[in-house]
């Protein structure tokens, strides 16, 4: 897997002098691993007017972006739906494959320190906008998983937990698919409880390949007329993965999703061919922001 970045296209609470919002863009490198140095990914950032608000613009961008980093990324990531179609068109004219993504930590850690620490202390600093800057993601009604992936009545799933220390050896595991991020980056304690849902499929290694081609973004537990952990993918996909289909599994959910918010939205997601199998088809660690 080649190098992927994330990438932000909007207005900042920053007035310019004709008091009109100046824009920002902001690229960073997505880690892909858990022991990934988060102060070697590479960042770019650069404001602009708002009428240099364009695909054209983006395009420079990414190409100076390119420039400072020395390789092209293999894809890029963003969450803005309000500028999709222009971040898709620059994006397309530097030759950089894009995708909407709710897989944009390490950019939503930026912007949550820019809107603590940088916009603040900027000349031109509008307080009323930056309070009501917020993101809404748009969310589809859960469905089935193709069923191309699915495996039959055999197949399981659990809900587990590891200790944040049990990832030092991450890369040490035999994983077929796998993406994750260095739990430095949201400040998570060694003794953190992290949990997870694995499945447990015959058809493990096809399910964990179509999951990889997806932007995975997070678990969550929908408590509707029939209570199931879906998976969300892109920026308003969502599949069911397990039906709780009685109180104690309902139970088991609640105490995911407790669990989950404890550990700072950080969880996990597996795939096994068996509860006895050593190796994983696939295995993602996940971050819940919302």
């Amino acid at each position: 897997m080649g190098k992927i970045w994330e990438l932000d296209f909007y207005s900042r609470p920053i007035l310019d002098d004709n008091n009109k919002k100046l824009w920002e863009i902001l690229i960073c490198e997505s880690p892909i691993s858990i022991d990934t140095d988060v102060n070697s990914l590479f960042r770019y950032s650069q404001f602009c007017s708002n009428n240099e608000v364009n695909s054209i613009t983006l395009q420079k961008a990414i190409d100076t972006a390119i420039e400072k980093s020395g390789e092209t990324p293999s894809k890029i990531r963003f969450f803005r739906r309000q500028m999709n179609n222009m971040i898709i068109k620059g994006c397309e004219l530097a030759g950089v494959p894009v995708f909407s993504s709710r897989h944009t930590y390490a950019l939503n850690k930026w912007l949550e320190e820019r809107n603590q620490d940088f916009y603040p202390q900027q000349s031109g600093y509008d307080e009323k906008s930056a309070q009501s800057t917020s993101v809404q993601y748009p969310q589809n009604n859960p469905i089935n998983l193709p069923d191309a992936v699915k495996g039959d009545k055999k197949d399981k799933w659990a809900l587990v937990s590891l200790s944040a220390e049990d990832f030092a050896e991450m890369k040490e595991w035999d994983i077929g698919f796998a993406e994750a991020f260095p739990l430095s980056m949201i400040n998570i304690q060694p003794h953190t409880l992290i949990p997870g849902l694995i499945i447990f499929s015959q058809r493990a290694l096809p399910l964990a390949g179509w999951m990889s081609g997806l932007e995975l973004g997070y678990l969550r537990l929908d408590k509707g007329n029939f209570p199931k952990i879906c998976l969300e993918t892109g920026v308003s996909d969502s599949w069911i993965l397990a039906n709780l289909t009685d109180k104690a599994t309902l139970a088991e959910g609640e105490g995911f999703e407790k669990a989950k918010k404890q550990a700072s939205g950080v969880h996990f997601l597996g795939v096994q061919s068996s509860p006895e199998s050593e190796s994983f088809a696939g295995f993602w660690l996940l971050l819940d922001n919302q």
